[in-house]
């Protein structure tokens, strides 16, 4: 059924090298757009977001680089469209790519957004699902390479749960080639089939102190994700000891740089100061989501063109 479009649903539906190559380019247009040059390559092209999770960031930022590349974005949520009353998936598939040029997605499920991707004429993004987040990893890379160069054998630390950004991270560890310590809770380890895959780049430890020993880049994100509001007080409970703040950052390295995904629960899995401390790249990589969202679009669409 794929008709041949490209898609980006995790961080392996690109090579190392196209991966590479994005966050070269995303750089590029941070540049040229920070100079006000005025890139339109996409003029009368249309991307549909569709949100079942509610967004600021990933709205805001793909809206304005479509209209930043000459395009422009309609905003779908299932309270006002069909997708909300259970039409089929492959028949929504169907009809929304054959009047748009790209589609971006926010769901809970995985397969959902694969089977949708499957019968889409026009290349799918991933803007988070259950399972992966990529579009944040593109800008958190993006950012780390602006500060402190390239990634490649660094060291990274994961602090908190084994959520959709762990595992978009565990990609990134095998494909940038960093070495990728996940310090998590017991009970909230991310899964399996992708820590297997990744041994020789991902280690699990369950001691937030010796995960951030010596890391460059350290990482958390919200104890409760959306969909997991009823789990709340437990994962309080669970995750006490994993809070990043100074006195834990101090024990990674001198250089090292604090991100998170946002939105963030300050006095939760951060303190009050972290993300405004020297350690941050957090707005950095959260302005990042523009340019490296503007690179991604631009190689799903040329690479359209070219088949």
């Amino acid at each position: 059924i794929n008709m041949g479009s490209r898609h980006f649903l995790t961080l392996k539906d690109l090579s190392r090298k196209e991966l590479k190559k994005i966050l070269l380019r995303a750089a590029q247009l941070k540049e040229e757009h920070k100079k006000g040059v005025i890139y339109q390559p996409f003029i009368g092209k249309v991307m549909a977001m569709i949100f079942e999770k509610s967004s600021t960031r990933t709205r805001v930022s793909f809206e304005t680089g479509m209209a930043q590349l000459g395009g422009s974005a309609l905003f779908l949520s299932p309270n006002d469209t069909q997708l909300g009353r259970g039409e089929c998936t492959e028949d929504s598939a169907r009809v929304i790519s054959s009047m748009v040029d790209i589609i971006m997605m926010r769901t809970f499920s995985q397969r959902y957004i694969e089977n949708f991707a499957l019968h889409s004429s026009v290349p799918v993004i991933n803007a988070l699902t259950d399972d992966h987040h990529p579009c944040q990893l593109l800008a958190d890379m993006q950012a780390f390479i602006e500060l402190r160069g390239d990634i490649e054998g660094k060291k990274v630390t994961w602090i908190g749960d084994g959520n959709n950004m762990c595992q978009t991270y565990m990609h990134a560890a095998g494909m940038l080639d960093f070495q990728l310590k996940i310090g998590c809770p017991r009970g909230f380890e991310p899964q399996e089939t992708i820590s297997d895959e990744l041994k020789e780049n991902v280690t699990l430890v369950h001691d937030p102190v010796e995960a951030v020993a010596g890391a460059d880049l350290v990482i958390t994100d919200t104890w409760t994700s959306m969909g997991q509001e009823s789990e709340k007080i437990l994962r309080k409970k669970s995750f006490k000891d994993f809070q990043v703040n100074e006195s834990l950052m101090e024990k990674s390295n001198e250089r090292s740089l604090f991100m998170h995904c946002l939105p963030a629960y300050r006095g939760e899995e951060i303190n009050d100061t972290i993300m405004d401390s020297g350690y941050s790249a957090v707005w950095l990589a959260a302005e990042n989501r523009l340019h490296s969202q503007k690179a991604l679009i631009e190689f799903l669409l040329s690479e359209k063109k070219l088949k």
